[in-house]
């Protein structure tokens, strides 16, 4: 990594304004500040499910922010006029870097609004809603939902494709994947450290150089080897690209519009690594399926119901519905981060196929060279050209050797000419 007295001129300002972004953003902390405390959970399993959580603005201002809104707002405007007044209007990294200052004030004024009308809103311009259409005439997210949950309910018909036992305790699922991260990372592994957490609402959750893992929760093998590729491979390993830069250190964090990249290339990863399984899915489409329910006017009772149907416990049913409303209200707009899951995949998916399409393979791996967004992906090779951005050191093995990967891109851009219905109509003697 170059040391701080060999940048020039231009390169030491774009390392100082990329500072400030990243050093403004430490206290940023979304889902910290939109998570229901354990006494709003133990509440409603006292009455059974039958009451709507007691949240609201109130109980929101009882949790204040570490930060004063106000202030942090003004210094990320501070930070994009300077960053227009050092770069000009045109600097491609400069242009990056302001769209990063807005984001981050837009995320400040939603957690502003927990519990009204507006972070629902806020939350929709920033993770997009399960009514957005890809393109015009596409299908919608929440149609890709429904999609999947049919294709799931014909494969859970067959009986044969039950998962396996959760046989093991998060202090073993922490040993096996620190045993198997360390194998990946190699000389970096002494600052990846896997570790049990009783804060965390998901099974599992990545930070800097770290991956937490609910303590209460079981798993068995396929689960471990689902979060090494998704934990791991990208969330880790983009953070610690992102470390490595040089002069963008900005890539090291990510607002919202990195996370339906970063969400989208873990469930890629999941997919190219046969890492996933029919449960696995049937989680997110669950997820996109109660985010569009809320959009649509459910509350949080009967979210918690649309789990409870599908044989889920009320403990768990709570859990998910959470998920949807948390930073909201039990009757209000949900929280729509777990879009960028199924929203990111398809984006992502069709970005590469493109990228193969038009034999620009050179622009795939640079999705890992930190917290990356799709739209900067031309920018960011250009600045890598420049030298202001490094390729990422940490490749998963599918896309270090994308001679695999570019053949089935291949194949998939045939096949999508091809019409499914037609070819089920065809089919029908033979399956």
């Amino acid at each position: 990594m170059n040391s701080l007295n060999e940048l020039d001129d231009y390169q030491l300002t774009v390392r100082g304004l990329s500072d400030r972004i990243v050093e403004a953003q430490t206290p940023i902390r979304v889902l910290d500040a939109v998570k229901w405390d354990d006494n709003v959970r133990a509440d409603f399993l006292k009455h059974k499910g039958k009451k709507l959580p007691a949240v609201d603005r109130d109980y929101y201002a009882g949790r204040p922010l570490a930060y004063d809104p106000a202030a942090k707002k003004l210094e990320f405007q501070n930070i994009e006029r300077d960053i227009t007044r050092q770069l000009g209007q045109f600097n491609p990294v400069g242009q990056i870097m302001r769209r990063m200052c807005r984001e981050y004030r837009m995320v400040i004024r939603m957690l502003e609004a927990r519990g009204t009308e507006d972070f629902g809103l806020i939350s929709q311009d920033l993770y997009g809603a399960a009514s957005d259409a890809f393109h015009a005439g596409d299908p919608t997210l929440s149609d890709l939902g429904l999609m999947f949950s049919d294709f799931l309910n014909n494969i859970d018909d067959r009986g044969d494709l039950k998962d396996e036992p959760k046989n093991l305790t998060a202090k073993q699922a922490v040993d096996l994947l620190q045993h198997r991260l360390n194998k990946v990372f190699g000389e970096a592994e002494e600052t990846i450290r896997v570790f049990e957490s009783d804060g965390i609402l998901a099974d599992a959750a990545a930070g800097a150089d770290y991956i937490k893992i609910r303590a209460d929760a079981m798993f068995n093998e396929r689960d471990v080897k689902a979060l090494e590729v998704h934990e791991g491979l990208v969330h880790v390993a983009t953070t610690l690209n992102g470390q490595n830069q040089p002069i963008c250190t900005f890539l090291a964090k990510g607002p919202p519009s990195s996370t339906v990249t970063q969400e989208g290339l873990a469930i890629l990863m999941e997919v190219i690594a046969f890492a996933s399984y029919p449960t696995r899915l049937r989680k997110l489409t669950n997820r996109t399926r109660a985010i569009h329910m809320a959009e649509e006017g459910a509350d949080f009772l009967q979210v918690c119901d649309f789990y409870r149907q599908q044989g889920f416990s009320l403990e768990d049913s709570y859990s998910n519905a959470s998920r949807a409303f948390r930073g909201s209200s039990p009757t209000g707009l949900p929280f729509t981060k777990d879009l960028s899951y199924l929203k990111g995949f398809i984006m992502v998916y069709n970005y590469i196929q493109l990228a193969v399409r038009k034999g620009k393979l050179e622009q795939i791996p640079l999705l890992f060279c930190g917290k990356t967004t799709l739209e900067d992906m031309r920018t960011l090779r250009q600045l890598v050209d420049e030298g202001l951005v490094v390729a990422p050191k940490y490749l998963p093995p599918q896309f270090s050797d994308l001679n695999s990967l570019s053949a089935w891109m291949c194949f998939s851009n045939f096949l999508n000419h091809l019409s499914l219905d037609r070819i089920e109509a065809d089919y029908a003697n033979i399956l």
